[in-house]
């Protein structure tokens, strides 16, 4: 089967999109046809739900791997029910009806979206499609670091957001498969949906009792135990920042690059500049630009008035 997603642009950083010293490597997944990475999981795991004799498939989303979804569904020419809790904004639920989803909301957080969806997807004999948790998701993912090798970039370490640690996982797969793995991953979360951070500081799995961070696609309040498995057996090192960070990082980029992506995304960008201690041994990162659908100009305008920002 030939896969949904595209092998996405590696570019360059400009100078001063950051502080850091050396060359600093951006993977575009913002450019997919979903508008993040994840139609690179979601799309290898609906086709092969498909080809497996699915007629239907449900998805549990905070928007991006539903909009992935809706984009493998329409592509493969299946129905697809998307459940987003009450925190997606309604314009990602209206960009991903437009894709032909039947859209249900339910629950305040994902993990209520995701009981829902499981359960119609059993009444239904539907697919279901987890956003972040199966084997299939994490090898579509780690088709990025394919991209990145054949390229034949020199980097020195992996900067990810991480929310439910799908990402986290492929990237880890990847470089394993090319083996890198000494190659370090910088995990970055959002303060309020540091479900990965806190669960490594505890030495045990943390349930957040909620999500309070603007970046509601990092909003799993318990991170996949994959992630953690990664975390622990590769060298994994998390980090937090600010919304205000992430969202500063998001505006800065739109201005350098003329791309937006989410504070989730912005999360990723905003690690190098916020953890200066973390980057001091390393020459020439790589950024996973992970995208998102959550932004608009409108929204940015908001953001940056509602953090005070320049």
């Amino acid at each position: 089967m030939a896969p949904l997603h595209i092998a996405t642009p590696l570019l360059r950083a400009p100078p001063g999109l950051f502080a850091h010293a050396g060359p600093v490597w951006l993977k575009m997944d913002a450019l997919q046809p979903s508008g993040s990475f994840k139609l690179r999981g979601v799309g290898r795991l609906v086709q092969r739900s498909v080809a497996d004799g699915a007629r239907e498939i449900v998805c549990a989303s905070g928007g991006n791997a539903g909009f992935a979804a809706a984009c493998a569904a329409q592509a493969v020419g299946v129905p697809v029910t998307v459940v987003l809790p009450t925190s997606t904004v309604d314009s990602v639920a209206q960009a991903i009806a437009a894709r032909g989803a039947k859209v249900v909301v339910h629950g305040a957080s994902w993990d209520e979206a995701h009981a829902h969806a499981t359960a119609l997807a059993a009444e239904r004999g539907a697919a279901y499609v987890h956003p972040f948790d199966h084997p299939l998701l994490w090898e579509g993912h780690s088709s990025l670091i394919d991209e990145v090798m054949d390229a034949g970039v020199d980097f020195d370490a992996v900067v990810t957001s991480v929310g439910g640690g799908g990402l986290l996982a492929g990237i880890v797969q990847g470089l394993r498969r090319h083996g890198r793995h000494d190659l370090p991953v910088i995990a970055v979360e959002t303060l309020g949906a540091d479900s990965l951070h806190q669960s490594l500081a505890a030495c045990k799995a943390v349930t957040l009792s909620a999500i309070t961070s603007i970046a509601t696609s990092l909003g799993a309040r318990r991170v996949a135990e994959q992630a953690l498995s990664c975390a622990r057996e590769h060298p994994v090192k998390s980090v937090t920042v600010s919304d205000a960070q992430a969202v500063q990082a998001c505006l800065r980029f739109a201005d350098t690059m003329r791309v937006l992506v989410e504070p989730a995304c912005g999360a990723a960008l905003a690690a190098l500049d916020a953890h200066p201690e973390v980057f001091a041994g390393v020459r020439a990162p790589l950024v996973e630009v992970c995208g998102g659908i959550g932004v608009t100009l409108d929204k940015l305008a908001q953001w940056r008035t509602r953090f005070g920002l320049a």
